[in-house]
């Protein structure tokens, strides 16, 4: 059976009823945006063949040249001009502003995929109701009457909205089966949930919305980029939060019955003791992301005011296999630090803060030293990630095994590389003096402002001035900061050249550079900013450096000598980074300390 043809429709008419393919490629035409020439091909193409697919996924497929710059033209872009073209917004649906509970109360999930809408957000007076087809409005006025609320309708991509009314609506849908599981159970946790639907064959398909809530969480965690998952009990209700490049994002609330389901659920996989929720727990879970590969989790629990709080720490497979520019190593310090870790002994340390990237420096270094030959040794708490070419081994000071004692015995394990997770304290310095006078690498960490400070903390410790320079080669301070997002940063011309004259001095920036502003777009989920980078200070020990070290140290001096023998301070690494248009003056000057 042949398609119909469609009748012609001027530029300056509004239609009704469903989109058809043809008059959007004649508008594309009328309105320049295509040459007339590709609207004759797209349409001899499109005509070969009747598809049920909506008109905008079917045109993207065909990828019409922009007549402008002959650019192919996606969904997004399509979708954009036919907001356009129907006087309304364009929106890109971001699944962190989205209050699934009630957008899924708006109306059913038949009803979304019947007119192929779905509710967005929701407020006392309005409704906001995503589309694809802008010329259908005869659910307009039944949607106000059951909401009672104004709908205002936006245009978005139309595979977005099929693929978050399955998303939605099967959450919302697990959501209220677990809570409702909960409510019938009079059950606070999981596992109470699981000894009553032993006994009761109906709590089955309650157990399994618990289930389905946990999987569409870690699914959407990985689809969000985010690296950590905050489950946080509060007095009313539950709060899940992602943190998202480094900044936490409110997900989503429920019942504090559902909450306490998904904490003991995943404790459940993660192997911990379900009933124990006085005292904090750490344990670890292995999944798979969308893509298939295979990603670790981190678990722990604390126990606060309102109930037993989760977060777990996701680790991405690609972390340790990330070479040094990929860290965010400017040439200068890439070549000096893989002169440090190519020496056969001495003591290599990474200080920062808490989430500053330690663990991410170091397993990337190890992972390129541990070949068939080099027996790569480390003493962790807790194990961050498990790599198969290191042998690690977990702190357990219930054992009496700290790192002190992990040291002693990894130094009978002929090692060639050792990792130590901290220094904390006298005993754990000393036995990585005593392993890397004996001819080991040793790395490990400690948590000091900038990279000079790590010397002081040592003879803070009680390790003598003659040991630190017989053994440390190298201190490497780090920070994170934002990247700007590379599909919307705008050049700054003024602001920001002034700014980071300022912030650099007494160092002045010489050359062509060029720093950038953020500005915001759906793909950085209008932040201005997508993923982290590196901000590294290298300190390379000398034979000039060592005469600094001894009696009270002079940290004044200490530092000196240190720029002296080539380290680029902190925050004019990150000011180097601001001109090359990578982030801004604002994010260095909030991750790293003054110049001094």
């Amino acid at each position: 059976m042949s398609a119909q043809p469609q009748p012609r429709i001027s530029a300056r008419s509004r239609p009704s009823g469903p989109l058809h393919w043809q008059h959007l490629v004649e508008w594309l035409s009328e309105d320049g945006v295509i040459s007339p020439e590709e609207a004759r091909r797209t349409i001899a193409r499109c005509s070969q063949a009747e598809s049920a697919q909506n008109p905008l996924v079917r045109l993207a497929a065909v990828a019409m040249a922009r007549a402008s710059d002959g650019k192919p033209l996606d969904i997004e872009a399509l979708t954009q001009y036919l907001a356009g073209r129907a006087n309304l917004e364009y929106l890109r649906i971001d699944p962190l502003r989205v209050d699934v509970s009630k957008v899924a109360d708006i109306m059913s999930a038949g009803y979304a995929e019947r007119h192929k809408v779905l509710p967005v957000q929701v407020t006392a007076t309005e409704v906001v109701i995503a589309t694809a087809e802008p010329f259908i409005e005869g659910w307009i006025e039944e949607v106000q009457r059951q909401a009672r609320r104004n709908v205002r309708r936006v245009v978005s991509n139309p595979q977005d909205i099929h693929r978050y009314t399955a998303e939605f609506f099967a959450l919302a849908k697990s959501v209220r089966s677990a809570q409702k599981a909960g409510g019938n159970a009079g059950a606070a946790s999981f596992e109470q949930l699981v000894e009553l639907g032993k006994s009761n064959k109906q709590l089955d398909a309650n157990d399994q919305g618990v289930v389905q809530v946990v999987d569409w969480l870690w699914q959407y965690a990985f689809d969000q980029r985010a690296s950590d998952i905050h489950l946080e009990p509060r007095r009313e209700q539950g709060v899940i939060r992602f943190r998202i490049d480094g900044v936490l994002h409110p997900v989503y609330q429920m019942p504090m019955t559902v909450l306490n389901a998904m904490i003991a659920r995943v404790k459940l996989l993660g192997r911990m003791d379900v009933v124990e929720k006085r005292r904090p727990l750490d344990g670890r879970i292995k999944t798979r992301n969308p893509r298939g590969d295979e990603v670790e989790m981190r678990l722990s629990t604390l126990p606060t005011a309102f109930g037993e709080k989760m977060v777990m720490r996701i680790f991405d497979p690609d972390t340790a296999v990330k070479d040094l520019d990929a860290l965010g190593f400017a040439p200068h310090d890439a070549q000096r630090w893989e002169a440090l870790v190519k020496r056969p002994h001495g003591i290599l340390l990474v200080t920062g803060p808490t989430g500053s990237g330690k663990t991410t420096t170091l397993y990337s270094t190890l992972k390129r030293l541990a070949t068939e030959e080099v027996n790569v040794s480390t003493i962790e708490d807790p194990i961050e990630m498990i790599e198969p070419s290191f042998n690690q081994t977990q702190v357990q000071p219930q054992l009496d095994l700290d790192f002190a004692t992990g040291l002693r015995a990894l130094m009978r394990q002929d090692p060639d590389i050792i990792m130590v997770g901290e220094i904390r304290d006298l005993q754990t310095a000393e036995m990585a003096v005593q392993a890397a006078l004996t001819g080991h690498l040793v790395f490990s960490t400690l948590h000091t402002n900038d990279a000079p400070s790590a010397i002081s903390r040592l003879m803070e410790l009680g390790v003598p001035a003659y040991l630190i320079n017989a053994t440390v080669i190298g201190v490497l301070a780090q920070r994170l900061v934002r990247t700007l997002c590379a599909q919307c940063r705008e050049p700054d011309q003024e602001t920001a050249r002034t700014a980071l004259d300022e912030v650099v001095k007494p160092w002045k920036i010489t050359g062509t550079w060029q720093p950038y502003r953020p500005v915001g777009c759906e793909d950085c989920r209008m932040t201005g900013f997508r993923g982290r980078m590196g901000l590294y200070e290298l300190l390379a020990v000398t034979e000039d450096f060592k005469g600094k070290i001894g009696g009270a140290p002079d940290m004044a001096a200490i530092r000196r000598q240190a720029i002296a023998d080539g380290m680029r301070p902190l925050r004019l690494a990150g000011a180097l980074r601001v001109a090359e248009g990578l982030t801004t003056v604002e994010e260095v000057l909030s991750a790293t300390p003054p110049l001094e």
